[in-house]
């Protein structure tokens, strides 16, 4: 009878977060599990995620290779409050994060952002980071401007790499086999990824690793007929573009009793084709005979990263770490007159259109005062950021134009716990910008740690975004067109709050954590591109918006020692104001979304099951479809359908541990297009989208892993 009553309660957890009322006994091995689960992110010291001030959402390295992730693109998508949209043209996978874009939010690699095209943290192609290295990766949401300074409005991602191995050396190699839908040839067709790592602990205080890993995209013809095609149809080329990426990487990490030191190399490039679909015939009238061209582009990337950390403990017992890194991302064009029948190439041109070279330091020192429930950080940091976007800017008088902003920042907080289970921790931040305005940041973050494994975070932050270079260089004025840029733009500014109330608790040999997440953006001097004049028509960027988001989540996980089941549900409403426009509509518009996952393990098979589902609902949005008589905008309503994604996989090891195959499906509900309905748009720039492209369709892989430990 008993039995059927647990049974009940766990159902009621589940779907009803906090009223079901179950007994507990606590399973030690549960439990020291998930208190010894520590994250760096936003602390002062690596800390258990039960004593962190944050909420820390972590992916660990078991969820990275249950899916075959090979980089950031393919693992994020089931996460809630997050959506990738792939752009099929650019080869690139860009991320909302509580409604807003990737400007809006910080990519780390071990704490230290990651340099972009035009960009150091934020504007980051999820493809081009790859995973081979990672030993698990923290999400913090909401506002971390004290911590991490510009463009960490919805949160910042801290990406931590694996800095030591049990054996003496590790060796792995892998091979991964893709379709692309129902596309598959061995070189020609597919999804084909090779890589090896090689690890070696030199001594008790010495480690070192190198990497290498090759993911080559053959691209998705979908209707289309590839690169030999010559007839001038429109079929020529993909409508998913072909890339390959390399990405090496070398780590050396030194550590004794009180010092620590780390450094990572990184060289990534990518090479992404372009096959024009216009044909040009050249026929030879006098031979009689055609030599059909068309004018094709290769986009190359270079990235260099070089980044040093430290971190370690005076005598006196003072803790202190820093960070430097030089990075460096470089996107080259190369456009060429290219004859399919010959293979031969003409009017061959190369252009650096976008460049980014970047300096960052930051440094923190805590424990000066040695007091059991007290403590305090100041720290610094550094940016100086040099580089242009000539794709950005519309090739402002045909030539590249170099520009360059540096910042220095001074943070500090104070955490003090008024018991074991309260403590409160403000900070402040003041930052320099060269081009900005100085900005002064603030936050104000609670644990509370309750009776009955109840736990509740407050966190209240700010932060601001910079403009890109779009939005301060564009220049595109000819005889239909005035669009321009504004050098005088200000940062968008913004706060955020968020409530999260945690509860765990056992029942038997079964651990549950349930949580419910309350949380609130505002964006205001929000940058967007408006009309500053009707006749002639002029267009310009602007500080004009506001945008404001509230959110309430629930998330639920259920774990024993062979499965786990995580269940969750968000539901979003945002509103974006346009101050500027007579007819903008600024009322709250809602979304939902929904995830499950489940892994169940079957030691005697040495197997694991996973599955992964998430609904993202329906989406609405406001756009300019047409004008009054006196040139104002009128706004409809566009609403994007609601879509599915549906992975699983299977993961089995062979040899004691030494070969591990994993097969898998990705996409599985076979979403490509997704309609966009009364999206169509009229005047100099007009649109007529009805459909968003956002996969290639199922796809189905298969990952061969050999380890070597000695």
């Amino acid at each position: 009878m008993s039995l059927n009553k647990n049974k009940i309660s766990l159902y009621f957890i589940i779907l009803f977060p906090f009223f079901g009322i179950a007994q507990e006994h606590k399973n030690d091995s549960t439990e020291v599990e998930q208190l010894s689960e520590v994250v760096i992110t936003g602390q002062y010291n690596p800390q258990s995620i039960k004593r962190s001030v944050h909420n820390v959402i972590v992916i660990k390295r078991e969820q990275i290779e249950n899916q075959a992730a090979n980089n950031l693109a393919d693992l994020l998508n089931f996460n809630l409050n997050l959506t990738i949209t792939a752009n099929s043209q650019t080869g690139k996978s860009n991320i909302s994060f509580f409604g807003l874009d990737e400007q809006y939010f910080n990519i780390l690699i071990d704490n230290i952002p990651l340099v972009s095209d035009n960009g150091l943290g934020n504007n980051t192609d999820l493809t081009q980071i790859n995973l081979d290295d990672v030993e698990r990766i923290e999400i913090v949401e909401g506002a971390m401007g004290v911590e991490y300074g510009a463009n960490a409005v919805s949160g910042v991602i801290n990406i931590i790499t694996k800095k030591s191995i049990e054996s003496d050396w590790k060796i792995q190699a892998s091979l991964q086999e893709e379709t692309v839908s129902d596309e598959y040839a061995w070189f020609d067709e597919g999804r084909h990824i090779q890589s090896v790592n090689v690890a070696h602990n030199i001594n008790e205080k010495w480690f070192t690793k190198v990497g290498f890993n090759r993911n080559q995209f053959a691209g998705f013809l979908n209707h289309k007929k590839g690169e030999d095609y010559y007839f001038d149809d429109g079929l020529r080329g993909y409508d998913w573009l072909p890339k390959t990426q390399i990405n090496t990487n070398a780590l050396l990490h030194y550590k004794s009793d009180k010092f620590r030191l780390n450094y990572r190399f990184e060289y990534f490039n990518e090479k992404l084709n372009f096959y024009d679909a216009s044909v040009r015939a050249n026929i030879d009238v006098e031979n009689q005979t055609s030599n059909p061209s068309a004018t094709d582009k290769i986009y190359n990337t270079n990235r260099f990263v070089n980044n040093v950390n430290i971190n370690g403990q005076f005598n006196a017992g003072a803790n202190y770490k820093a960070s430097f890194s030089y990075q460096q991302q470089q996107r080259d064009l190369n456009t060429f007159n290219y004859y399919i029948l010959t293979e031969d190439t003409s009017n061959e041109t190369d252009e650096t259109y976008q460049s980014t070279k970047v300096f960052f330091s930051n440094g923190s020192i805590n424990n000066l005062i040695k007091r059991d429930h007290f403590n305090f950080q100041l720290g610094y940091e550094t940016r100086y950021i040099e580089g242009f976007d000539t794709q950005a800017t519309g090739f402002q008088f045909e030539r590249d134009k170099t520009q360059s902003i540096y910042s220095i920042a001074t943070y500090g907080s104070a955490e003090y716990q008024f018991t074991d289970q309260f403590s409160l921790r403000p900070g402040l931040r003041y930052e320099y910008n060269s081009k900005f305005n100085s900005k002064l940041l603030a936050s104000l973050s609670a644990r509370h740690l309750m009776n009955n494994g109840f736990e509740l975070r407050l966190n209240v932050g700010t932060s601001y975004r910079t403009p890109n270079f779009e939005e301060l260089y564009y220049y595109f004025v000819d005889s239909n067109h005035d669009v321009q840029g504004n050098e005088n733009l200000e940062p968008e500014s913004g706060y955020s709050a968020f409530l999260n109330l945690k509860k765990r608790s056992w029942i038997n040999d079964v651990s549950l954590l349930n949580a419910i997440k309350v949380s609130y953006l505002d964006l205001s001097d929000k940058i967007e591109l408006a009309v500053v004049n009707t006749t002639p028509l002029q267009y310009k960027y602007i500080n004009i918006d506001a945008y404001r988001l509230w959110g309430l989540t629930s998330e639920n996980t259920i774990k024993t020692d062979l499965w786990t089941f995580n269940l969750g549900a968000t539901l979003q409403g945002i509103s974006r104001v346009i101050n500027s426009e007579e007819h903008a509509k600024d009322n709250f518009l809602y979304a939902i979304q929904l995830n499950t996952s489940s892994t169940y393990t079957v030691p005697k098979w040495n197997t694991a099951f996973t599955l992964l589902l998430k609904y993202n609902g329906e989406q609405q949005n406001y756009l300019a479809t047409s004008s009054d008589n006196e040139g104002n905008a009128i706004y409809t309503k566009a609403t994007t359908d609601g879509y599915g994604l549906l992975d699983a996989s299977i993961k089995k090891f062979f040899f004691d541990n030494k070969f591990q195959v994993t097969v898998g499906g990705r996409n599985l509900l076979d979403v490509t297009n997704v309609s966009i309905n009364n999206a169509s748009t009229g005047g100099t720039h007009a649109s007529n989208n009805s459909a968003l492209l956002l996969g290639y369709g199922r796809s189905y892989y298969l990952k061969l892993l050999y380890n070597l430990n000695f």
